[in-house]
């Protein structure tokens, strides 16, 4: 009985437990340390400018340690958080159900997940060892860097959680079952690493996207899918920190070729086209599940970006910035040229993607300021991104847009994007060689061939009679795909695909190198005109065994190869309602069109006298007030001369109370407003299908002129924020127009916001001008506040409203 009271009893928590004594101890030591070393310095008159660049290294570290765990403790939160507690989260941490209807929760999925955890644990680990460290080990050679290895790899107890899923039922063959999965990790992995000498390790390692998964065919009998396919549509977000000796070696170099080879190679094994393929039945040939299925390629055009951030510092303050695109479409990625010294680039910059999956891949635009760095390092200044939907580009054929930047202040980047459809008809190759040569781009393509290397037979051995480690390269023009390295094998299968764009499939060649990989000499090689596949049935041959250009004994190259010519094709034409593109060039067409409307009406239905004009606006305001408050009146309803028809959400309200929305519906102004302050036309439109308040900013009127000096004339910008959020990144600005009371912008900006969130958002709409380096007080001229809920904007609304004075939080 003592013995269990002694087990049971509750003892006294330590208030100096060991932990705390030990960092307490550690704290103590470093301050002294530091206190010393600085009085070191001081006694023995040593110049105080050698300690800057340490000092300022190690804040840099300190910051950027305390961001990367914020990160990590967010990212572990919200995956092992409880569904309440999720929901009340970040509005970018929250799972895809929350924004999309047709995704479904899979909690029950996670519980499968967790029990075999442990079995996926040791899968990973084997993937990881043979596929992504020769990878990684490669591209680190360019870097100069040998002697990369995992030496230990465990994911950690924590498993990977599934945020939805979506299963698709439209836009599919009978044939296959295609899933969507949001996934995430984030857990407590434990991975060791050594470099030469260099022993380190990866902590906190994140790992977020998109994937899909793919099973066909699907069979009649067991095991009813033949195979799966698994591959990210988009580059993942991936986060890691480094650990041990590497974390000393954490400065501007080490850390970030590391960290931009993993991410890399990643995007190079699993984003598309690339895949991740398990065939499940032996009757089901391996070819039909690895070999690339493409959609058709997108054809991009970059043409200039404007307003962009000003980046760079001069010697009077901020100057401009050195801007340049990367261009990415899942794991293909292109880089324009950077222009030097200002924030309006030209590019002119063509480049062509490949496309496996239309459904929910996207293109992405990246613009950045290049700033001077270290060899292989940038120290860039990021300046915005542009999104734009594959999907959008190939129910229209070609979109020509001006996109403004999302995660930027303010910024819009030119855009022009076609759809080419594959064909296999070689009638339609000289209209692809036609519109080429008009484009006057020597880089455009006009044909996609389609490799599938199989296996290889009876290579030659290496000096020794030893059996060679061959991988195989293919090229067609300057572009160069590379297979996996076969150990110690004269007949290595690769069963691996390939795709390739060819300028003129008449005058293009297909060129074929295996090689040995630790002597480096060729032990065949394959020369093919792509020519001959035009005379081929359905442009195409399957399984040909090709001789190879050997020296000594007679080998053979299994292969496939398919052509497709690019076709354009004009879309069916849709109405302006079912089209989910907004474009600003199209919504100033349909306003000129209202306005020539309106001229129309004013024209052959007022009289032109002055008195007869006064009476119509007297009748006009009296109906206002006759129909009551918070009515609403459309401008088919009510016409005056010269003015717009007016439209209040209230009724008209005294000078001295709260001012009240005045909001006009015609595009045409001639007067000051309400308040004397001016007028800005907007437009607004919430996107339900893609979640984005899309708003654009076209123009002001009639700004006024200080009072006190008429002869300074204002330089206008518009700010935009979504209320209740006042902080950067939901802040939006145009440019500035100097010495302009009627300035026009027609600028596009976007808010990714849920359609339950929106109702709660407040739009504040201000008009500023620029101040100057010596003046105080406030620069904002008239303010719009525009409460979401309050309005219908699930369909484009162009409207006037008048400015109002600025209202004070």
């Amino acid at each position: 009985m003592e013995g269990k009271c002694e087990d049971n009893k509750v003892s006294k928590p330590n208030p100096w437990p060991y932990m705390n004594i030990g960092s307490l101890t550690v704290s103590f030591f470093t301050k002294l340390a530091t206190a010393g070393i600085i009085w070191g310095w001081g006694y023995l008159n040593l110049s105080i400018g050698w300690l800057i660049a340490p000092i300022a290294l190690a804040a840099w570290k300190s910051e950027r340690r305390k961001d990367n765990e914020l990160k990590t403790i967010t990212a572990q939160a919200s995956v092992m958080a409880k569904e309440k507690e999720l929901v009340m989260s970040r509005l970018d941490e929250l799972p895809s159900w929350v924004y999309f209807p047709d995704f479904d929760r899979a909690e029950w999925l996670n519980k499968v997940l967790y029990k075999v955890w442990p079995s996926i644990n040791h899968f990973a680990r084997e993937l990881c060892k043979q596929s992504i460290e020769p990878a990684i080990v490669e591209k680190l050679v360019e870097y100069k860097i040998k002697g990369f290895q995992f030496e230990r790899l465990v994911l950690g107890r924590i498993p990977l959680k599934i945020y939805g899923i979506k299963a698709y039922d439209k836009n599919t063959t009978r044939n296959e079952v295609i899933v969507d999965v949001e996934v995430m990790y984030a857990g407590d992995c434990d991975i060791t690493f050594s470099v030469g000498n260099i022993k380190g390790g990866i902590k906190d390692f994140q790992i977020r996207g998109m994937m899909r998964i793919v099973m066909k065919p699907l069979l009649s009998s067991m095991p009813i899918v033949g195979g799966v396919q698994a591959f990210f549509l988009n580059p993942p977000a991936v986060n890691f920190n480094l650990v041990g000796v590497a974390d000393v070696l954490d400065l501007p170099g080490f850390n970030e070729i590391l960290r931009k080879t993993i991410v890399e190679q990643i995007a190079a094994f699993v984003v598309l086209p690339n895949k991740i393929v398990i065939p499940l039945c032996e009757t089901v040939p391996v070819e039909s599940l690895k070999i690339p299925e493409p959609e058709g390629v997108l054809r991009i055009h970059v043409v200039e970006a404007k307003n962009l951030m000003k980046k760079d510092i001069g010697m009077l303050g901020k100057g401009k910035s050195d801007p340049y695109a990367i261009i990415n479409v899942g794991a293909q990625e292109f880089r324009t040229k950077t222009q030097v010294n200002t924030v309006n680039p030209k590019w002119d910059f063509w480049c062509e993607a490949v496309i496996c999956s239309c459904i929910m891949q996207k293109a992405m635009v990246f613009l950045w300021d290049r700033d001077a760095s270290i060899p292989c390092v940038q120290y860039d200044d990021f300046l915005g991104r542009a999104t734009i939907e594959v999907s959008r580009v190939k129910k229209k054929g070609s979109i020509d847009t001006w996109v403004s930047l999302e995660q930027a202040k303010h910024g819009m980047v030119h855009l022009r994007l076609t759809w080419f459809q594959l064909s296999k008809n070689v009638a339609d190759l000289k209209a692809a060689l036609i519109e080429t040569q008009e484009l006057r781009v020597t880089s455009m393509s006009t044909a996609l061939l389609i490799v599938y290397i199989d296996s290889a037979k009876n290579l030659p051995c290496v000096r020794g009679n030893k059996q060679p480690d061959v991988y195989l390269e293919a090229s067609v023009g300057g572009n160069t795909k590379r297979t996996s390295t076969m150990l110690r094998s004269c007949d290595p299968v690769w069963e691996q695909g390939f795709t390739f764009l060819v300028s003129n499939p008449e005058t293009g060649a297909l060129y074929i190198k295996i090689t040995d990989e630790k002597t480096t000499s060729v032990v065949g090689e394959l020369n093919y005109n792509i020519s001959l596949l035009l005379k081929q049935n359905n442009l195409e041959i399957s399984q040909q065994p090709y001789d190879l250009q050997t020296t000594e004994v007679d080998s053979k190259l299994i292969l496939s190869m398919s052509l497709n010519i690019l076709k354009y094709e004009e879309p069916e034409p849709t109405s302006e309602e079912d089209d989910d593109d907004y474009d600003i060039n199209q919504l100033n067409k349909r306003i000129e069109r209202q306005e020539s409307n309106i001229s129309n009406t004013f024209s052959s239905s007022l009289p032109p006298s002055p008195l007869k004009r006064q009476a119509s606006k007297e009748s006009v305001n009296s109906f206002t007030h006759s129909t009551g408050s918070g009515a609403a009146i459309g401008s088919e309803e009510l016409v005056a001369v010269n003015e717009e028809a007016i439209v209040t959400n209230a009724a008209p309200s005294s000078r001295t109370g709260s001012p009240q929305l005045i909001h006009r519906n015609l595009s045409v102004t001639s007067s000051a407003g309400d308040y004397k302050l001016g007028r800005i036309q907007m437009s607004l439109r919430y996107n339900i299908q893609r979640q984005k308040l899309i708003i654009v900013i076209h123009k002001i009127a009639n700004l006024p002129l200080p009072q006190n000096d008429p002869h300074n004339i204002p330089d206008p910008y518009v700010k935009l924020y979504l209320l209740p959020d006042r902080h950067k990144e939901t802040k939006r600005k145009t440019a500035v127009m100097k010495d302009n009371c009627n300035p026009i912008f027609d600028e596009q900006f976007e808010y990714v916001v849920s359609q339950g969130d929106l109702n709660t958002r407040t739009l504040e709409v201000s008009v500023c001008t620029q101040k100057g380096w010596l003046s105080a007080g406030s620069n904002v001229m008239g303010q719009v506040h525009l409460t979401l809920s309050e309005m219908d904007i699930t369909k484009s609304t162009t409207s006037w409203y008048d400015l109002q004075p600025e209202t004070k939080d």
